[in-house]
């Protein structure tokens, strides 16, 4: 089963808020920019829940698939992305949310500490 994720809350929000881009490019044509709030909610929820871009929610709390999708392009080709993700787990770092004793990556657990088994 799919993770559920109803959308960032405000206290998410204003913890991630500063590592956005703070002024979007202008767009001359067009809709207006997309906050940043809508992008991230739908980036997050195709990231958890797994399902694909055509199930996306619609409504007010996300961004439409095209413009979360060509965010996500962009933030990929042009680094955003690994410094969001990079100043993300600083700051879960910080705040003591990673235990570097233990990690699981792909489903696969390993323990530091623990002699290797050969």
């Amino acid at each position: 089963m799919p993770g559920r994720f109803e959308g960032l809350t405000d206290t998410q929000w204003r913890i991630l808020q500063p590592l956005w881009p703070q002024n979007p490019p202008k767009n001359l044509k067009g809709k207006p920019h997309t906050p940043w709030r809508k992008i991230c909610n739908s980036l997050f929820w195709i990231l958890i829940t797994g399902s694909r871009w055509c199930d996306l929610p619609k409504g007010p709390n996300w961004g439409s698939r095209s413009a979360t999708h060509r965010w996500l392009g962009k933030w990929q080709e042009d680094g955003t992305l690994d410094s969001l993700l990079a100043a993300l787990k600083e700051c879960a770092d910080v705040a003591g949310m990673i235990n570097w004793e233990r990690l699981a990556i792909d489903g696969f657990f390993f323990r530091g500490g623990r002699e290797a088994v050969s």
